[in-house]
């Protein structure tokens, strides 16, 4: 019999990366808890973690390449399966050019380092411009503005929850996400201690999770944020309530000017807030010392989501809270990426119907699907998915899976036949969470405290099987051979993070010498302290001064200033702890309990339609509609509808049992790839125009 072990990691589901004591007897795990010493987590863990093990567990996993001939899908050898993607892949970019072939990674790819190392030697065999991702359904107005006011995309400042007094809070529900572009574990305790010491003011058209525990809930239009915040802004300008910073900045001049023309109470109108409430708002920001202007997803992703980044970016910076302590601060990272990972570029070069920009190598993923189903020199005809489920994730769904269906060759990199993946000729799984090592490269950058740790692996690699990265060098040597390309080689992930470390801020010139070894010795992880002032010192901006006026921000200021409210109602998403996306649905333990797929509907909203609580109502967009029971009620405010995404799993030949079974639809069949914001491209998921009425 075999003996029952612990093992300490990190659960990577999530941003909170919580830290974990698995108990295994053999390869079969035996429970999952919160590891109480782990210094970032303490102990807390959320649903999604105890999940591994049904991951780990699920019959519906796919654990070995499966090629689809004449419809039907048959397993095949990795060896057949590397040659048969790169002679499809070599076939079509030979045919039809090196942009003919796409790429779409989906957001677990930075869940997994393996996938952030090495899938670039595959896609630079590819020499492809086709290249898209999930950051731009979800957080590129971050990366822009970090790249315009500091001088590289990975420039995000979050939250030092554990030290702020007042925090404002828009388009956020950490109690849901457990923080986003925010790396926070045991989120609620520390908004509960924060508002011991102060005060918490949550901004959203729905009264959320967050919303319902904070002082403060001031209910906002959706896609108005913009409004909102050029009221708190001008009123700390025209107060003169602003803090001289620190910080070497550009000349302020030109912002006074850009903002002189706009109507205070138009703007109030505009947002659906008392002009009166919001200047109050300001002047108790301005006069608390450590206080934090924290804006996340539904902020993004509405038609001037990048707008409301700088905004919010400039709102903390005026106040002397931006790289202060208590305000919204930078990390210094043992893994930095600032060093390994492109600053960012813009505009390089634009998608080919749409003429969306290119941010960072990649073009937005709104014109993924007009890329394929438009004919004409560059049309994309080969598709490469990882670890993604655009079907379900990204705007217009319905509209991509008419395109998926007539590309010439589908590649996938994923253990399950979901949604999208069923439309590939081949798929190739890794590895799962729990089979393979992971160092959390992306959230350390993100983490409200320095924090480090190495995750090895708690089960072994059954017999068989390839990780992630692995895969990817076999396809990528399989390519190399076929178009007659240098063979490349690398080193496994593992070294690079070794290599990333030693060179560090706490690596080998350091007294913390962190290494590999170093962390393989500290399975709890290490802190490596508060977040301390330092964006000075990162600044990459060519001038080395924090651009207060980026050019295209003053530009889109303006378009905003011409741009008209939408009436009618207006839709937004919502989300769940015990849910990630579109792919935590084939889980007991996670879809158990009180139906979460219904349209909430203001009961007022409901009433002038004639409509009764758990009735079928139809929902319609400019691109689609879908029937779904209607739920009233006062979470969300007069003129809106909320409807969660990831759900609609009734489509096509998926294998996922429960998940198949789920109740509810898409909201992604109801958004629309021509409604985003136009600076950055990333796709306004909120805020989307419907009409509501009873199913017939």
């Amino acid at each position: 019999m075999s003996a029952r072990q612990t093992h300490y990691r990190a659960c990577n589901l999530c941003e909170a990366i919580c830290g974990l004591a698995i108990e295994t007897e053999g390869q079969q795990i035996v429970s999952i808890r919160g590891d109480k010493d782990d210094p970032f987590s303490r102990g807390h863990i959320c649903p999604k973690a105890v999940a591994l093990q049904d991951l780990q567990e699920d019959p519906d996993r796919l654990r070995q390449p499966m090629r689809k001939v004449a419809g039907q899908w048959q397993a095949i050898s990795w060896d057949e399966a590397f040659a048969y993607a790169a002679e499809r892949l070599h076939a079509v970019a030979t045919a039809h050019g090196g942009d003919s072939v796409a790429v779409y990674a989906g957001n677990p790819s930075v869940h997994n380092y393996g996938l952030m190392t090495h899938a670039n030697y595959l896609y630079k065999q590819l020499k492809t411009r086709s290249r898209f991702s999930a950051t731009s359904v979800d957080q590129l107005p971050h990366h822009l503005i970090g790249y315009l006011m500091y001088g590289h995309q990975m420039l995000m400042p979050v939250p030092d929850i554990d030290h702020c007094d007042f925090m404002l809070v828009l388009g956020a529900n950490p109690l849901a996400s457990n923080g986003s572009i925010m790396t926070v574990p045991d989120v609620e305790k520390r908004l509960k201690a924060l508002k011991t010491r102060g005060r918490l003011v949550v901004v959203d058209p729905r009264r959320s999770e967050t919303a319902a525990l904070a002082d403060q809930h001031l209910f906002i239009r959706p896609g108005e944020d913009a409004a909102f915040l050029l009221v708190l802004l001008r009123t700390l300008l025209d107060e003169q309530l602003i803090t001289p910073s620190p910080l070497p900045i550009s000349d302020l001049a030109p912002l006074t000017a850009a903002l002189a023309g706009f109507d205070l109470a138009a703007l109030a109108t505009r947002c659906g807030i008392e002009l009166q409430v919001i200047q109050q708002l300001a002047r108790d920001f301005s006069a608390t010392p450590r206080a934090a202007c924290y804006g996340r997803m539904g902020v993004s992703t509405q038609a001037f989501g990048s707008l409301c980044q700088w905004l919010i970016q400039l709102i903390n910076l005026l106040t002397g809270k931006l790289d202060s302590v208590g305000g919204m601060m930078f990390t210094e990272p043992a893994m930095d990426l600032l060093h390994s990972m492109s600053a960012g570029n813009y505009g390089r070069w634009h998608s080919r119907v749409s003429q969306l920009p290119e941010f960072g190598g990649e073009l937005p993923v709104a014109a993924l699907a007009e890329e394929m189903l438009t004919p004409g020199e560059g049309q994309i005809r080969a598709l490469i998915t990882q670890a993604g489920n655009p079907v379900l994730s990204t705007p217009n769904g319905r509209q991509l899976e008419q395109a998926l269906q007539g590309l010439e060759f589908m590649l996938s990199i994923d253990f399950y036949l979901n949604e999208t993946t069923q439309h590939a000729d081949l798929i190739l799984p890794p590895t799962s969470a729990l089979e393979h090592d992971h160092y959390d490269m992306s959230f350390n950058m993100l983490a409200v405290r320095n924090v480090t740790r190495y995750n090895a692996p708690v089960l072994d690699k059954p017999a068989g099987a390839l990780h992630d990265w692995e895969i990817f060098m076999g396809l990528a040597r399989a390519y190399a051979k076929l178009a007659g390309n240098t063979e490349p080689q690398a080193i496994e992930p593992a070294q690079m993070v070794d290599m990333a470390l030693r060179m560090g801020a706490y690596g080998d010139r350091s007294e913390h010498k962190l290494s590999l070894k170093v962390l393989q010795e500290q399975p709890h992880g290490i802190d490596l302290g508060a977040l301390q002032p330092c964006l000075a010192k990162r600044l990459k901006t060519p001038s080395k001064q924090v651009e207060l006026t980026p050019e295209l921000l003053l530009t889109e200021l303006e378009r905003f200033a011409q741009s008209r409210t939408p009436e009618g109602l207006l839709l937004i998403g919502r989300r769940h702890v015990r849910s990630n996306n579109s792919w935590m649905h084939n889980y007991h333990r996670l879809i158990k309990g009180k139906p979460r797929h219904q349209l909430l509907m203001h009961p007022q909203d409901m009433a002038a339609r004639q409509l009764q609580d758990g009735q079928q109502v139809t929902v319609r967009s400019r691109v689609g509609a879908v029937t779904v029971d209607v739920l009233g009620s006062d979470e969300v405010m007069p003129g809106v509808v909320s409807l969660p995404h990831g759900f609609g799993h009734q489509r096509g030949a998926v294998r996922l049992a429960k998940a198949s079974e789920l109740a509810g639809v898409s909201a992604n069949d109801l958004t629309d790839e021509r409604l985003l914001d136009r600076l950055s491209g990333n796709t306004a998921l909120n805020g989307v125009p419907v009409e509501v009425a009873a199913s017939a």
